[in-house]
């Protein structure tokens, strides 16, 4: 956020910062902005995050397993607990300080900028209702909280990722992709750089920083790191505040501080080796410099991944990394050319731009001041109650029309059926006869037929005709339709015997 308040300054905005006491990294005097200072911790000062890393490395460096892997998460989530129970009180603190509230208020603000992962820029703006904007890269709520709905009403939100690094994905109107905002081209090198830098003939240079947060390292990986680089033809630069290694190498020069923007941009650098922050990751990307990442915490894992997977660099583990590891990993990325050559392919479209990061952070900023707000480009679709925005209610709709349908036709088929059976046996006849009486009329009619004809061959000729005229008087139950027959039979038989 400092580059984009250095560019808002730079074409005439006044900048306000509203800064705990203890913030380490957001000085209280610049000649960029005007500083709201409260003296209130602030759960982000440099003790604690040195300490939070630490831990972190500590627990890391006991053992890839399932106890160790449960004990950093548990380490983190307590972490971001303290976090944000300092938030909480400095965003009470600042709220509750009336007079502070009302000079802010009469100063007339345009708009309110912030980072979402501190929730009091979001707080700030709603209470005063000034359009809200967001830097972001990840974002983080507490459970319980109605923090979402202030992330819902932002007015515009700059992600600082574009999708040369990002997945494709749909987005809304009022999301600005701004990734690499803070890179630009190199600038010549301090003399005592340059001559190092020059020095490497034609090997080059590799850089390594593992960002602010992470000042030293345990001094068994530190000797370890610094064993690895010994072994190397090329110069090392290697950002680093701890204790000496005791296995430094001559080719290696430790500083406190390095241009690290200008060092990727140098034609002799080749290969960066960074913990996976999103500045760090988005300057190599820019610079076409392949990397090796050493991801802790926070967003760092998922960036250095995804270089991983474009094939533009490799990512080591701090819980098995080892010399030998490590020396390998940075020899695989070196002499196979695939991983720069995807990485300068990476930066070319990244720089293919119709407008320049920055420019756009800048126009969307000014757009929000000169309209106050963009409503418009808000989606609604959060008022929607669950049901309706995942479509639950149209697919059970539609499950319903669907259910109905199958079942009109069932009942057709099932009559359709059924009068084709009744054709098919005879149907029913002007008496109410069905197929199936029939059927069991015409087996015992059979029976009373060939028992007859069996009495009838016992006996003489008298007794048969009487037999052939018994059966022409069988009537099942009164069935006009078999007594019909019968009788017609009857008569048929009278007319043999006369003759």
């Amino acid at each position: 956020m400092k580059v984009i308040i250095e560019a808002l300054h730079s074409r005439g905005h006044q900048v306000s910062v509203v800064r705990s006491s203890d913030s380490w990294y957001i000085k209280e005097k610049s000649p960029f902005y005007n500083s709201i200072t409260l003296d209130s911790p602030s759960g982000f000062d440099e003790s604690f995050i040195t300490t939070f890393v630490a831990r972190l490395l500590e627990i890391q460096r006991e053992g890839k397993s399932f106890w160790t892997r449960y004990k950093l998460e548990i380490e983190q989530a307590e972490k971001t607990r303290e976090m944000f129970e300092k938030t909480s009180e400095f965003a009470k603190m600042l709220l509750e300080n009336k007079d502070l509230m009302q000079s802010i208020k009469n100063t007339n603000y345009d708009l309110v900028f912030t980072d979402p992962v501190a929730p009091v820029g979001a707080i700030l703006a709603n209470y005063l209702k000034l359009p809200l904007v967001f830097s972001a890269r990840w974002t983080s709520h507490g459970e319980g909280t109605d923090y979402i709905s202030l992330f819902q009403a932002a007015d515009l939100w700059l992600m600082r990722v574009d999708f040369v690094f990002e997945y494709p994905r749909p987005t809304m109107p009022n999301v600005v992709y701004i990734g690499g905002f803070q890179c630009k081209p190199a600038k010549p090198l301090p003399e005592h750089l340059e001559e190092f830098v020059q020095s490497s003939g034609e090997h080059g240079v590799i850089i390594m920083s593992l960002g602010t947060f992470i000042a030293e390292l345990p001094q068994d990986l530190a000797d370890q790191i610094a064993a690895a680089f010994a072994k190397l033809p090329q110069k090392v630069i290697w950002r680093y505040k701890g204790a000496k290694p005791a296995t430094l190498g001559n080719n290696t020069l430790l500083v406190d501080w390095m241009p690290q923007n200008d060092l990727l941009g140098h034609p002799k650098t080749k290969l960066f080796v960074a913990h996976g922050g999103t500045n760090g990751v988005q300057e190599a990307l820019y610079h076409g410099v392949p990397i090796i990442g050493l991801p802790l915490i926070f967003d760092q894992p998922d960036n250095v991944h995804r270089l991983e997977v474009r094939g533009a660099g490799k990512v080591l583990d701090f819980f098995t990394m080892t010399e030998e590891i490590f020396f390998q990993g940075i020899q695989e990325v070196l002499n196979d050319p695939s991983y720069r050559m995807n990485m300068q392919r990476l930066s070319r479209l990244h720089r293919d731009a119709p407008m320049k990061p920055m420019d756009s952070a800048l126009f969307w900023i000014e757009f929000v001041m000169r309209h106050k707000g963009a409503a418009h480009l808000r989606t609604e679709s959060y008022r929607l109650p669950w049901y309706s925005y995942h479509s639950v209610d149209v697919m059970l709709f539609l499950a319903g029309i669907t259910l109905l349908i199958f079942m009109t036709f069932a009942a057709l088929a099932r009559r359709l059926c059924s009068r084709c059976m009744r054709a098919k046996t005879g149907g029913s006849d002007r008496t109410g006869l069905t197929g199936d009486e029939v059927d069991d009329v015409a087996e015992q009619t059979g029976g009373e037929q060939q028992r007859s004809r069996g009495h009838a061959e016992k006996s003489g000729p008298g007794e048969r005709a009487g037999t052939r005229n018994a059966e022409a008087e069988v009537v099942v139950r009164g069935r006009k339709q078999v007594g019909f027959r019968g009788n017609r039979r009857g008569r048929q038989n009278k007319d043999r015997q006369g003759r």
